[in-house]
This record gives structure tokens, sequence and C-alpha cells, in this order.
């Protein structure tokens, strides 16, 4: 799930799996990295929640990341 650039946020807090290369999770957040869980919705937030519960089983600490907007140039 990525919708920090539909959000407008500049950042991302990233769990990135311990099993799947390329599978990770990320959600917008303020520069602390602090995710306003109530401006997620249910499905993203509770995806939040997951992640968060299984950081060491399933998912890697989370990273702070700047997210790259994309502009149509």
């Amino acid at each position: 799930m990525h919708a920090c650039a539909s959000r407008g946020s500049a950042y991302e807090l990233r769990f990135q799996s311990l099993f799947g290369e390329g599978s990770a999770q990320a959600f917008p957040c303020a520069a602390a990295g602090r995710v306003e869980l109530e401006r997620l919705s249910e499905r993203a937030r509770s995806n939040c929640l997951r992640a968060l519960a299984a950081v060491g089983r399933d998912f890697a600490t989370p990273a702070l990341l700047p997210v790259l907007l994309h502009r149509g140039l």
C-alpha cells in the first residue's frame, strides 16, 4: 500500500517484510514519523496496526523515508 503521494505527505513510514524482498507496507506520516491513523482508510488503518504489531516477526523496524513526488513535466 502506498498512499503517501495521494495524501500530500512528504514522508512515509515503511515496513519492509522480513521474508519477501519486494513486499512492504508504507503509510503517509509527518516528518517525525507520526502516522495520522484517523486520516487513513479503514483498510489502511488495519494494515498499519497489523504491521506495527508484527515488527520483529514479519516486518523490520519501520524506516522513515522521504517520498519523491512525481510531477508531470
